[in-house]
This record gives C-alpha cells, sequence and structure tokens, in this order.
C-alpha cells in the first residue's frame, strides 16, 4: 500500500460531492418490564430521543470526519423534519446550500425502538415516488454548478429507492461527471440498478446482487467473480465492490478479483456500514490509492462501524489506529 499517512495527508483537500436520498434517523431508547394489557406486547418506556443525519447525509458526515469536504445534494420536503435536517446539517458543519426544499415531497423518517442496544421495531415515514421534473432540474443544475465553479474530485450517488435519483437524472449526471474527468462512485438500489452505466466504482451488497441477477450468488471468487463479469457486461463500470456482511466484501479492479475478511469484533448494528465503507473507499482513491488498497481500508471502516449501535461515523484517528493494530 502507498504510505497510508501520505493517503490519509490528502483528504482535507479533497472535495467530494454527495448526491442521493436524505433522510432523518430517530432512536427512541427506552426499557422493557411490562407486557401491554391491551395487546400481547412489551411496553417500552422511553427515556432518551435523538435524531441523526442519516442516507446520503450520513455519508457526507462520514467524509467530514475523514476531513474531507463533502458537498450535499438532495431533495427534502418544506416540513418541520426538513428544517431539523438542515439544522443537523448545520451543528455538523456541513454546508445545505444544496439541499432543496420541496412542496411536493415529506422528509424521510426512520425511527427506530431500541432497548438494551436492541432494535425491538422501525417504522418509516417517506415519500418514495421520483421527485418531479421541476426538483430534477435544480438538482441537476447544482451538480453542474459545483463541478463547473469549484474543484470536485469525485461524486457519491448514494440511492435509496427514495426517489431523488431518477432514471432520467442518472445518466445525465455520470455523463457530466465523465466528460470533466470526475471520479463516480456508486451505492445502488434496487429500483436504478442497471442505470448506473460507466460508473468509476459499483458497490451492492450480495442480497442486491442476486436479486438483480436474478440468482443466488455465493459469497466465493469464483462466483462473485463471475457476477462482476455479469454485472460489467451491461455496466461497463472500472471496479466492483461487492459487500458480503460478516464475510466481509469481494472487490474486482478489473483485471483480478481478491476476497477480504470481515473485521468485526463484536457486532451491535450493521445500519450505515455501507455509508462508511463507500465515504472510505471514494475519499482512498481520490487521495492516490489503488483500488485494493483503498477496498481493505474501506472494509476495516466498515467492521469498526458494525461494533456500534445506531448510525455512527469513524473518525479518522480512529481508523488509523485500527490500522496500526
Amino acid at each position: 500500500m502507498k504510505s497510508s499517512e501520505k493517503i490519509f495527508s490528502k483528504f482535507p483537500s479533497l472535495r467530494i460531492v454527495v448526491i442521493g436520498d436524505v433522510m432523518l434517523d430517530r432512536y427512541l431508547w427506552g426499557s422493557v418490564d411490562r407486557i401491554s394489557p391491551e395487546a400481547p406486547v412489551p411496553v417500552v418506556s422511553i427515556h432518551k430521543k435523538e435524531s441523526r443525519l442519516g442516507g446520503a447525509a450520513n455519508v457526507a458526515l462520514n467524509l467530514k470526519a475523514l476531513g474531507v469536504v463533502p458537498v450535499l445534494l438532495s431533495v427534502t420536503g418544506r416540513d418541520e423534519e426538513g428544517k431539523k435536517l438542515i439544522l443537523l446539517l448545520s451543528d455538523s458543519e456541513i454546508d445545505s446550500s444544496g439541499i432543496i426544499q420541496s412542496a411536493t415531497r415529506i422528509t424521510s423518517v426512520k425511527s427506530r425502538v431500541l432497548s438494551k442496544n436492541h432494535q425491538m421495531i422501525r417504522f418509516d415515514e417517506e415519500a418514495t415516488h421520483d421527485i418531479s421534473r421541476n426538483d430534477e432540474e435544480q438538482l441537476f443544475s447544482l451538480l453542474k454548478k459545483n463541478i463547473e465553479s469549484k474543484k470536485v474530485d469525485a461524486v457519491i450517488f448514494e440511492d435509496y429507492n427514495k426517489g431523488v435519483l431518477t432514471k432520467s437524472f442518472i445518466p445525465r449526471a455520470i455523463e457530466l461527471c465523465s466528460k470533466n474527468k470526475i471520479a463516480t462512485f456508486v451505492d445502488p438500489k434496487k429500483n436504478n440498478f442497471f442505470s448506473y452505466r460507466n460508473a468509476t466504482l459499483f458497490k451492492p451488497n450480495l442480497r442486491e446482487v442476486s436479486e438483480a441477477l436474478g440468482r443466488i450468488v455465493m459469497a466465493d471468487t469464483t462466483d462473485l467473480t463471475l457476477a462482476h463479469e455479469q454485472l460489467k457486461r451491461q455496466l461497463h463500470h472500472q471496479n466492483t465492490f461487492i459487500t458480503l456482511g460478516e464475510k466481509g466484501a469481494f472487490i474486482h479492479d478489473g483485471k483480478n478479483g481478491y476476497m477480504l475478511d470481515a473485521h468485526i469484533r463484536n457486532v451491535a448494528d450493521v445500519s450505515g456500514a455501507g455509508d462508511t465503507v463507500i465515504s472510505v473507499v471514494a475519499a482512498a482513491m481520490c487521495a492516490g490509492a489503488e483500488m485494493n488498497d483503498a477496498a481493505y481500508l474501506a472494509n476495516l471502516a466498515g467492521g469498526l462501524v458494525c461494533e456500534k449501535p445506531g448510525v455512527v461515523t469513524i473518525e479518522l484517528n480512529q481508523l488509523i489506529n485500527e490500522l496500526k493494530n
């Protein structure tokens, strides 16, 4: 690996655009000491509430924690939840000028009830229809303005199937990046899976690959290499990074495929691990790391974030210390 210190030292000079679905992650912590007399369900006495940045906003937060300058572009509702999300961005010193507040949408909120760090239930409030044509044009204009007026090292597409990234927007955005020689990193979901053609790196998980290919993909080098080849025939991307949960990850740089072992000691929560992985791999590759080295760092960071409950980030010094160990 190129000197990790040299790679990390370049992070503060990087400017990475994150575009996609943002959401509020709400947590309600409590304790259970009885069953409800109304129905056979536990009664949770809530003693703590917290709202955190989720989705593409969590990717921006991860980049910020690494020392990278994030530029977040998305669409929220013109509602109290949208105001709360913008306030959280401000608290995290992340520019919110790229957030379009739309009258035709609501802000996505995922609420989780936890007891003793175990998630009991999650309920979602969200709009999943495509953003309006007007919002889409505003979003594209924001992307174009950022690319043409300032240095942009990469664009991360963070797709959660909530409608911000549409089938008409995606190819235009990737083409714009390609024309300006800007690397593109994709965290896809089912609806637009095969819309992300010609990306620098494509990062699905194993379940998403199996669903997209219509077959069960085994977590071994032979079958994952075949899956990479099947994906590449349709997507024409450069690099594949498939996360495998407790089995680690598989990467293919267009020439060779590799398995990466998981670095998880105690799994507390897998929420947000994919956000951390794509943040680290994008930052490291933009800083000059080879794909396999960047993937190693990202896999390491993904393991660290799984050891903490809820959607959290990994600070750069934590990653450096883990690398030393």
